[in-house]
């Protein structure tokens, strides 16, 4: 293939990508009005289905097997990382001395540590409901941890942190959404669809079917993912050392 073909062919399909991206702007709600038929329809399956929070009910309702896509991408995100993070035959592992923190930080994180561990299982938690979910939650959860690395020293953090755990927990949440879909399957629905569970009360914890089993599993995946990813990097950072350690 020539260069001369490969230029004509980018520019036919460049030529093509705009146009479509010009038919769906021009076809777009005026800007700053209070209609928008994707929004409207939206809300209105949210509130179908007894979940308050609309964009909840998108990520794990009206589109939940997109949701499913985004989980597999960081599940193969930490599994890559974990392949090219891990320790080689020129490497070895040393044990990290512990470092000198200072008592206002040491204080302040151990403080903090608990609120924000628990503020990130609220959000979790509460995804159907509130802003947030388990996206938001899992990250706030996962990183809470690693207040020990700062309040004070790695070893802390290890006692907490076992990643064959939290790897294991990965997963389980991951395979958990799937199984979710196809219980959805095998009750004569289609994949992901919220039939399985009673909509509950709306606004109440109970509420929106299987959309909390979903948030909590993409929290927990999230939560694990970011545990095991940081491990990782902190491996590398702390532990591991090349050659004879010099």
């Amino acid at each position: 293939m020539s260069r001369r073909f490969r230029l004509w062919l980018v520019a036919v399909g460049g030529a093509g990508l705009a146009a479509l991206f010009t038919a769906a702007a021009l076809d777009l709600p005026a800007f700053g009005g209070d209609h928008h038929p994707y929004g409207d329809r939206a809300v209105h399956a949210s509130l179908s289905r007894h979940t308050a929070n609309v964009i909840a009910s998108i990520n794990f309702d009206q589109r939940a097997f997109d949701t499913l896509g985004e989980m597999t991408i960081l599940f193969a995100a930490v599994i890559g990382c974990g392949v090219l993070l891990r320790q080689t035959r020129a490497e070895h592992r040393a044990t990290p001395e512990p470092q000198e923190v200072g008592r206002p930080v040491r204080r302040y994180a151990l403080l903090v540590l608990p609120v924000a561990l628990l503020t990130g299982l609220y959000v979790i938690a509460h995804g159907q409901l509130s802003p947030g979910g388990g996206f938001q939650g899992g990250v706030v959860a996962a990183t809470s941890l690693h207040l020990l690395y700062l309040g004070a020293d790695y070893r802390a953090l290890e006692r907490v942190r076992s990643v064959a755990l939290y790897e294991t927990g990965d997963a389980v949440a991951t395979s958990a959404y799937v199984v979710t879909g196809l219980a959805a399957l095998i009750g004569g629905s289609a994949f992901l669809a919220n039939t399985l569970l009673p909509y509950g009360t709306f606004n109440t914890l109970s509420s929106g079917g299987t959309v909390p089993l979903l948030n909590a599993a993409v929290g927990m995946e999230v939560a694990c993912a970011v545990v095991v990813l940081l491990a990782r990097f902190l491996d590398q950072a702390v532990e591991i050392e090349e050659g004879n350690g010099t």
